[in-house]
């Protein structure tokens, strides 16, 4: 794929493939009362997979085993077992690939149905009809059981079944212990397959699935972009049934742990990434890019605004063209304006903040009015300092505040003016130097241009 990352880890939808493939067989093991461990085989940058795997929520059931030749899907089976040698202790195993984000819970219940209703059976393997089966393992029924051939090491009669492989299994423990050790390399790849464990001599079943989506594994780029499609298309018929309304589907991106509530419009050309959780009745207009961030009910987001990280309370309104950064807290009918941008910020219900103005490191409280070009000043060049605004006041337009710095209660600050000192509760504060007027002096500043 060409990325830094290994490939388990590249995102589609908010999240990293592997994600989806570990959290639909833990809650396969769950709901079918079965206890259970992921082994998960690493090699190439094993140490982010580790790294990975440690931050999951259920990091106490996944274990990693370290593949240190890619020798073939057999020897990575084997090195699973080799470091984690009480999972033949297991039952069951199963296999499944990092790379096929699109498997769910339902296609491993059904493998398992199958292997559970023929007490001889040692092992199933989830099938499908290719369109284009180049590149897959051919399906090759036989008497008793059947085989999957590569297509490598398949005749021209076997390349032309369609029916193919999809690298998921579930197998006895019992047959892999007996078998895995006895697979050889001997193939025009050198490799040890993990495919020899079904065949015609086995007691194992093909369970033929109606689509090979669920199966689809990304290589490329391209691949990946195509099943983030599919995920979106997928979100975004959810989200319509549950009564969220968008103008032009296909231009939204919308990553799967997004949730939206019930009677929200979601505009043309919209992004929400993330843990991003959007209220009811929010409006989010065009060019809007939100990620990991809280609306409430009843808010505006208006076009080409900004928020990450940030926390939007019920009725406020943001925007058009605002910034919201990390720690933005915007309180119930709040408004900030155009060209703002709030950072690490608490401004309380009713505060305005209606255009060219920065935010930072501050407390504003209820109803408080925030002229045109205010700036908080937070930084010294070494730490950052808190600026308090209290309830009810009145800041003019153009005003610098020096941090750190606190502003009362029904205060009124001038405009043009910067402010180095606390201001009390009710009071008036000014620091513009004293206009100069001199009459008919201003042709000696105004610029002609010569004939």
């Amino acid at each position: 794929m060409k990325i830094e990352t290994p490939k388990a880890l590249a995102k589609t939808a908010g999240r990293p493939l592997l994600e989806y493939v570990v959290d639909a067989a833990l809650n396969f093991a769950s709901h079918s009362s079965l206890k259970a461990e992921i082994g998960l085989v690493v090699g190439h940058k094993k140490e982010l997979l580790e790294e990975w795997l440690s931050t999951h929520s259920q990091k106490q059931f996944l274990k990693t085993a370290w593949q240190k030749e890619q020798n073939g899907t057999a020897d990575a089976l084997k090195s699973c077992f080799h470091d984690q040698p009480h999972f033949w202790d297991y039952t069951y195993t199963l296999v499944a690939c990092a790379d096929t984000p699109l498997l769910e819970e339902a296609e491993f219940n059904k493998l398992f149905e199958v292997l559970k209703a023929d007490p001889k059976l040692v092992g199933v393997a989830a099938t499908f009809e290719a369109h284009d089966p180049t590149g897959l393992g051919r399906i090759v029924h036989g008497k008793n059981g059947f085989q999957i051939v590569e297509e490598k090491d398949a005749s021209p009669e076997q390349r032309k079944i369609t029916e193919v492989n999809s690298g998921v299994y579930i197998l006895k423990t019992s047959h892999v212990k007996e078998v895995l050790g006895t697979i050889s390399n001997n193939n025009k790849s050198g490799e040890f397959y993990l495919t020899d464990l079904f065949q015609d001599k086995y007691s194992v079943k093909p369970v033929k699935f109606p689509s090979e989506v669920p199966f689809l594994g990304i290589n490329t780029l391209e691949q990946l972009a195509e099943v983030t499609k599919l995920f979106r298309a997928k979100k975004l018929k959810k989200l319509f049934t549950e009564g969220v309304e968008f103008l032009n589907p296909d231009s939204v991106h919308i990553d799967d742990a997004v949730t939206i509530g019930v009677g929200s419009i979601i505009y043309p050309g919209v992004t929400l990434l993330g843990n991003t959780k959007i209220g009811n009745g929010v409006v989010v207009e065009t060019g809007s890019f939100i990620r990991d961030s809280i609306v409430h009910d009843g808010a505006e987001i208006l076009a080409h605004s900004y928020l990450e990280g940030a926390l939007v309370h019920k009725d406020a309104t943001i925007g058009p063209m605002a910034r919201l950064r990390q720690g933005a807290d915007i309180g119930p009918e709040a408004k900030i304006g155009n060209f703002v941008e709030v950072k690490k910020s608490k401004l309380d219900k009713g505060v305005k903040v209606s255009h060219l103005s920065y935010v930072g490191d501050a407390e504003i409280g209820e109803n408080t009015n925030i002229g045109c070009g205010f700036i908080s000043c937070n930084y010294d060049g070494a730490n950052k300092h808190k600026t308090k605004i209290g309830k009810n006041s009145f800041i003019g337009s153009d005003v610098q505040m020096i941090a750190p710095i606190e502003i009362g209660n029904d205060a009124f600050v001038a405009a043009g003016s910067t402010i180095s000192k606390s201001v009390p509760d009710g009071a008036f504060a000014i620091t513009r130097a004293q206009q100069v007027t001199k009459e008919g002096a201003a042709k000696r500043f105004i610029k002609t241009k010569k004939s």
